[in-house]
């Protein structure tokens, strides 16, 4: 996984749980960053792995 994924991935995961940032704007951030630092593939690959965390956060009621 290339590095800049990753720290993308890190960020929206912290900004989902800790800073109180509704799920769907992190998402779409990192979503943003990714577009800007990456390649197509990255973008689908983050927005799999944060909408999996959105939902399983969803199903355990925790975050935004």
């Amino acid at each position: 996984m290339p590095a800049v994924d990753r720290n993308v991935l890190r960020l929206a995961v912290y900004e989902m749980t800790r800073g109180g940032t509704p799920a769907p704007v992190s998402i779409d951030e990192a979503l943003e960053l990714a577009r800007k630092f990456s390649n197509e593939e990255s973008v689908q690959f983050v927005n799999g792995v944060l909408d999996a965390i959105h939902r399983a956060m969803a199903k355990d009621g925790v975050g935004g």
